[in-house]
């Protein structure tokens, strides 16, 4: 029982983050012909057309990922129980716990696509690849407004140590 509940959250889980990474990155405008997010599309597809076919998008907010988004959630916090045999929490305390998790999905995604975008940057300054640019597009509406008010220091940029500072503050205050 336990592998059973191991494999379906292990599932969930990465269902839940290549959708919801989809669609932080089309939030940001992303460009859709780089060969990482084509993968993201393609692995996403066959759930999401579907489903735009009777959602249609409402400006910029594709209404099919956001809705996969908060199935995929609330399955990853009532399936276990169900699969406990234990009785089923309120659906108001489901949504809550779902709730807490996508938020706290949303700020590790942050976390390690800075780190990872830092680390880039120091290693291969001035470099191009797939990976560099998808995660510039989804990291530099987060860290414009730091840089504002963090100027870099001698060529320095510390706006992405302050912004995983912040993510990890708000990771902390989570229940």
């Amino acid at each position: 029982m336990a592998a059973l509940l191991f494999l379906i959250d292990t599932l969930l889980k990465l269902a839940l983050f290549v959708v919801l990474l989809r669609l932080l990155l089309q939030w940001a405008r992303a460009d859709f012909r780089n060969p990482l997010l084509r993968a993201i599309v393609q692995i996403s597809n066959p759930v999401l057309v579907p489903l735009r076919r009777v959602l249609p998008a409402i400006g910029r907010v594709d209404t099919a990922s956001v809705v996969i988004v908060l199935v995929l959630a609330l399955l990853r916090a009532y399936v276990p129980e169900l699969l406990r045999m234990q009785a089923p929490e309120s659906l108001l305390e489901v949504a809550r716990h779902a709730a807490e998790q996508l938020l706290s999905y949303v700020l590790w995604i942050y976390f390690f696509s800075i780190f990872l975008y830092a680390m880039l940057s120091l290693i291969a300054p001035g470099t191009y690849s797939p990976a560099q640019a998808l995660l510039t597009t989804l990291c530099e509406p987060v860290l414009r407004p730091l840089r504002r008010l963090i100027p870099p220091l001698a060529n320095l940029d510390l706006s992405p140590l302050w912004a995983i500072i912040l993510i990890q503050a708000l990771l902390i205050l989570l229940p």
